[in-house]
């Protein structure tokens, strides 16, 4: 079936949020895709087209990112960021989404979860950082990301890039490297300070909708262990792992969609 994309804008937990729509004819229930720290919305364009061929689909521009608002000041907590998807889906009426969401983002949807668990008809948590008080770090320095923001803000080439992301197409960074100037580096810096002042372990008691976590086999943001952990204390869930980096989709799109799949369609 066609699938159309349009952008557009909405004020939701008191800041203007931005957001892509994927659109189809389905009458599946629409699904909100929360990215990760430095991934505004059009950067998971290419994982929105393939599931908009069954459900409505929005990606979220986080707060700070993108083209949502980003100014001195403003908060950047979980809550902050959980409140907003709440808003969104609330303002613009979804009901009862599948909220899906990839490492920073799959934080937030666990904390949605949490706190507002009517919302949610469905959770997928895609490698989630696990780092908090007493946890061990977040494999990734701060320095990492604001090293990268800053080559893209002063116009490195593609070929300067690819010291960050590899195994990527030409394609996919240059992509990247138009959008992460658009990166707030206090959203940044904040979020990535919470990573390790934010235990999100006492959310996934809490999520009682289903839910599946993917988590990455060749990364270590997710070790086995911990995802073992984790599917115990989820009251309906569970986890599976992709045999890719952290950024599993870039890695491995279709054993990604191989997984996620069967969980969107099951009543």
């Amino acid at each position: 079936m066609p699938i159309s994309r349009r952008g557009a804008h909405c004020i939701a937990n008191g800041i203007r949020l931005h957001y892509l729509e994927f659109h189809s004819a389905s009458t599946n229930p629409p699904i909100v895709l929360l990215p990760g720290i430095t991934s505004p919305a059009i950067t998971w364009s290419f994982v929105a087209e393939r599931l908009a061929t069954t459900h409505r689909v929005l990606v979220l521009d986080i707060r700070g990112r993108g083209l949502s608002e980003s100014r001195a000041g403003l908060g950047y907590t979980l809550d902050d960021y959980a409140q907003d998807a709440r808003g969104v889906i609330e303002v613009l009426g979804l009901g009862h989404p599948i909220v899906i969401g990839h490492s920073m983002g799959a934080r937030i949807a666990a904390r949605l979860g949490a706190i507002a668990g009517e919302l949610p008809s469905k959770l997928v948590l895609i490698d989630p950082p696990l780092s908090g008080p007493g946890r061990a770090p977040y494999p990734t320095p701060l320095g990492r990301y604001l090293t990268a923001i800053e080559a893209a803000s002063r116009g490195a080439s593609v070929a300067e890039f690819r010291t960050f992301t590899p195994t990527w197409t030409d394609e996919q960074i240059s992509l990247r490297l138009e959008w992460l100037p658009t990166c707030s580096v206090e959203a940044v810096t904040q979020s990535h300070r919470n990573f390790h002042e934010e235990d999100i372990f006492p959310d996934f008691s809490h999520l009682t909708c289903p839910t599946l976590l993917i988590y990455a086999a060749k990364a270590n943001v997710v070790p086995a262990e911990r995802a073992t952990e984790i599917a115990n204390l989820l009251p309906n869930g569970q986890a599976v792992p992709v045999q890719a980096g952290h950024m599993i989709p870039w890695d491995n799109l279709e054993d990604f969609l191989a997984v996620m799949r069967p969980f969107l369609q099951r009543s």
